[in-house]
């Protein structure tokens, strides 16, 4: 039976395309757009849920294939393009941010892990990929996110709101701003959640797709406050090998389960050191550590980060590493982890419209 080309067929054609992490067809999905069939050439688009898709050129390849083998079809061209979901879920008490699609929680069991590193490399990453990100530095007594982005400026305002800074693509906010270098910050309680809610309601966030938050290490104030404000997709943990760090990483993981923040995943960071002479990898800090936990308590795991000197010159100078030597072993781990993380806020996305059928959306606070 011959087979009438046309953009139905193109349709039943792509339905063997599976997305590998939301597990449905991207014909279903909704991912397929603008068909075009223009005698044996056949165009499209598959608009991706991010543009840090770690299987994009996998969906591409496949989907040209799949249409390619059809009857009468000599020229497939398929375009990509990426339209990042929000994956929040509003509740009581948390309504989404203006300007703000996704709130991602970087956070760490203890302090010197490096957690502001991977919080700032991961934002870069993802902006690096033509996403559009902001940061928040919610390490409210340690704002070191201006000196690890190079700012030294005061915050201004647009009349009504904070205008975020803005240096490599990314929005940047932070206490940092308004104090003085050696100016130590002694609050309490409510004044933490004070300037928490106005680092999120007054300030002109701009059409973000995600807001990286690197919190504070360990299990205080900051979290609560922010699990109390905002819807929040998820969390990073983020670990290094040694038992001490594992098992604080461990508390953090409950603490924002008890808040009600999903663990998007573990991050292992100076996970070994390379040697820039003979390439041999040792383990300093020991193997395999965050990989164990975030399968004992499973979350996914989202990568593993080396020691290597450039990583902290950069954050020491202002120019972080994936700005700095994007093209470095290194930098391609902090692109891994970027990518895991938004395959995990797309899959979240997913869920979330899925549980959302039918219902009227809230409207975001202004």
């Amino acid at each position: 039976m011959a087979v009438t080309l046309d953009r139905d067929a193109i349709l039943h054609a792509l339905r063997v395309v599976v997305d590998p992490d939301i597990r449905k067809d991207i014909v279903s999905l909704g991912f397929v757009k603008d068909v075009v069939v223009s005698g044996p050439r056949v165009s499209f688009t598959i608009e991706l849920t991010t543009p840090a898709c770690p299987v994009k050129d996998q969906l591409r390849d496949q989907a040209a294939t799949a249409v390619r083998a059809l009857p009468g079809v000599s020229e497939v061209d398929v375009k990509l393009t990426a339209n990042v979901r929000s994956a929040s879920a509003p509740e009581a008490g948390r309504l989404p941010l203006m300007g703000v699609k996704n709130v991602i929680a970087v956070g760490a069991g203890k302090g010197g892990v490096g957690k502001t590193t991977v919080a700032v490399n991961l934002a870069l990453s993802l902006a690096r990929c033509g996403s559009r990100v902001g940061i928040l530095d919610g390490d409210i007594y340690g704002p070191n996110v201006p000196i690890m982005f190079g700012i030294n400026t005061q915050l201004t305002t647009d009349g009504q709101k904070i205008v975020p800074a803005e240096k490599y693509g990314v929005q940047v906010v932070s206490i940092g701003f308004m104090t003085n270098d050696d100016a130590p910050i002694i609050w309490r309680g409510p004044m933490l959640h004070g300037a928490i809610q106005q680092f999120f309601r007054e300030v002109a966030w701009k059409d973000l797709d995600y807001l990286i938050v690197d919190m504070p290490p360990g299990t205080g104030d900051v979290a609560l406050s922010l699990s109390q404000t905002v819807p929040v997709v998820g969390s990073i943990v983020v670990t290094t090998p040694q038992r001490v760090s594992l098992a604080d990483s461990r508390r953090a993981v409950r603490m924002y389960q008890k808040l009600n923040i999903p663990t998007l995943g573990v991050v292992e960071n100076m996970s070994y050191y390379a040697c820039p002479n003979c390439h041999h990898e040792t383990d300093i800090f020991g193997h395999g550590g965050g990989e164990g936990l975030a399968t004992d308590m499973g979350v996914p795991f989202l990568g593993r980060l080396p020691i290597y000197q450039p990583i902290r010159e950069g954050g020491d100078t202002g120019v972080p590493l994936v700005i700095g030597e994007p093209g470095s072993a290194a930098a391609r781990s902090f692109l891994t982890v970027a990518e895991r993380t938004a395959a995990q806020v797309s899959i979240a996305a997913h869920k979330t419209a899925e549980a959302n059928k039918g219902k009227i959306p809230l409207i975001p606070v202004r």
